[in-house]
């Protein structure tokens, strides 16, 4: 009985295999799912991180002297001076810290 059965599936595969020919699929149909991929990675990944660089850098620009910032780090603090790399930041009486322009999380709003 297993021969008949293994014979049947064999002479079935092999009538599968000639009737079907087998084709290359097209330079397009190959190059499609990576177009469609990288559109989606674009979309959802590239964009929204070059936004965010790009605003930034805009608020990078715009700090000035007297700001209350937070760095990246967490430190809370009052911008005492500029230049064009470093920020000297006050974070108590008579405590001043440098650090990168690059380092400055955001602007702080008051809280009571």
């Amino acid at each position: 009985m297993l021969n008949l059965v293994s014979v049947f599936f064999l002479n079935a595969y092999a009538q599968a295999e000639a009737a079907a020919p087998t084709s290359q699929p097209s330079i397009l149909e190959t190059v499609f799912p990576f177009l469609i991929i990288f559109v989606i990675f674009f979309f959802l990944v590239i964009r929204p991180q070059a936004k965010k660089a790009k605003d930034h850098t805009g608020f990078l620009a715009n700090l000035k002297k007297g700001d209350k910032i937070l760095t990246s780090s967490g430190i809370y603090g009052t911008v005492e001076g500029l230049s064009d790399k470093f920020a000297d930041i006050s974070i108590a009486d008579n405590v001043r810290i440098k650090i990168l322009k690059s380092q400055v999380a955001g602007f702080v709003k008051e809280v009571e």
